[in-house]
């Protein structure tokens, strides 16, 4: 059998990285330290075995906070990877900079203490396949 393996990178694609092997999980996180770090309502983070990740291309930023990793693009500032050493030990991968991040689907939502009140409200919201019409357009 074949090993899995997954591509990604940040936005501009000066970080791109692979990762292989089959993921544990999908988490959709709202706590406050994620949602400041992307400016996103919240993260979802796809969750390898240890050492599956390996940079292909460039090298990304390491910011220390807490006691904990988080590795951007130094470049374009994309969110690439959460580490907590003190925590359970996988490599927690932002699933939205996967290549085909439609393929991990969120399995659960983590630290929901922290979410704001209003993302419940997000399925009832119209939708629009581009752009959104601003108040007043005809």
């Amino acid at each position: 059998m074949t090993e899995a393996l997954h591509t990604g990178g940040c936005l501009c694609g000066r970080v791109r990285y692979q990762v292989r092997g089959s993921a544990l999980q999908t988490s959709l996180c709202h706590c406050e330290d994620c949602r400041r770090a992307s400016g996103a309502p919240f993260v979802a983070w796809t969750f390898f075995p240890p050492g599956a990740l390996a940079w292909t291309t460039g090298e990304p930023r390491k910011v220390e906070f807490a006691g904990r990793e988080r590795w951007f693009c130094g470049d374009c500032g994309s969110p690439l990877l959460f580490v907590d050493p003190a925590g359970p030990d996988f490599t927690e991968v932002n699933t939205c900079t996967l290549d085909r991040a439609d393929a991990f689907p969120p399995g659960d939502q983590c630290w929901v203490h922290d979410e704001l009140r209003w993302t419940s409200e997000i399925a009832t919201l119209p939708r629009f396949d581009e752009t959104s019409p601003l108040p007043g357009d005809g």
